[in-house]
């Protein structure tokens, strides 16, 4: 496995491969969920490369940024485990020149006003110009996303067939922890004593899923069941919202259609900001429990 710590030494990795590429973005803090995007893209290309990369422009709290987990060599050995041919190991630095003083943007209107674009102003601005510069450097066959950032996977499939880029874009489901919280870097800042409380995001989010599945239509009764999980857990709700799987847009008003949503979430277990989100069409995942702990 080649470590590139510079855009040319990418470059010249890059032109030696033959064959495609699958590509998975990462910002380090590497677990289960981004090994299982590493096997998906090993499976669709000739060769796995990966890029570690803590994206500074889309984060709008500074001490999100400054908290965000870090293992370099826990992260490359994982690489390493799961067949990377190249990792791609940028600093802000190169990617940005002068930190955030850059001229050139790439922002999607209209899918970063809902969820959590609604409560992070810039953030998908930077997901998605970081996303640009990656697949214009990597220029992959195929890139891996996870779903569990479902908004952020709908931005970057309307970015790339907007930009016309050839690269097909591969959304993989939201793996999940045995207690059914879906799997991210920063469930390693959620302390212990907070972690059963977590987990009832994906709880309640499971229970109105059901209530919907069997014909339950109104919103914001729907809404408020979730409201209620979380806040009685004692954790504090973001947002909850039904959307269209493809716009991300709020149906119109008057009961909820039946097919087409995606449920999307997000809440704070203390500091720390986790979110989820449910195809309503698609099953229920097995791990979620529907007890109300």
């Amino acid at each position: 496995m080649k470590i590139a710590e510079s855009i040319e030494e990418f470059r010249a990795l890059r032109r030696a491969l033959t064959g495609t590429v699958g590509f998975v973005p990462t910002m380090g803090a590497l677990h289960s969920a981004h090994v299982s995007l590493f096997e998906q893209a090993n499976q669709r290309a000739d060769h796995l490369v990966v890029s570690i990369f803590v994206n500074p422009t889309q984060f709008d709290r500074a001490e999100d940024l400054d908290s965000y987990p870090s293992d370099r060599e826990g992260d490359l050995q994982k690489c390493r485990d799961a067949g990377a041919e190249i990792v791609f190991y940028p600093t802000p630095t190169m990617m940005y020149g002068n930190g955030r003083d850059q001229l050139t943007y790439v922002e999607v209107h209209e899918l970063d006003n809902y969820l959590c674009g609604a409560t992070r102003p810039g953030h998908f601005r930077g997901v998605s110009t970081v996303v640009t510069k990656l697949f214009n450097i990597v220029q992959p066959d195929v890139a891996v996303f996870g779903q569990k950032d479902y908004q952020q996977l709908a931005i970057i499939r309307q970015m790339t067939e907007d930009l016309n880029f050839p690269i097909e874009i591969i959304g993989a489901a939201t793996a999940r922890e045995d207690d059914g919280l879906a799997v991210s870097s920063r469930n390693y800042n959620i302390p212990a004593d907070k972690r059963e409380a977590a987990a009832s995001l994906n709880r309640a989010m499971g229970r109105v899923w059901v209530k919907y599945r069997e014909g339950a239509r109104d919103r914001a009764a729907l809404a408020e069941d979730i409201r209620a999980g979380v806040e009685t857990a004692g954790l504090r709700l973001d947002y909850v919202d039904f959307v269209d799987a493809k716009t991300l847009q709020t149906p119109a008003d008057g009961p909820l259609p039946g097919e087409g949503l995606v449920l999307a979430a997000a809440a704070f277990v203390g500091q720390v900001r986790i979110i989820d989100n449910l195809v309503l069409d698609d099953e229920l995942p097995p791990k979620i429990d529907l007890s109300a702990k």
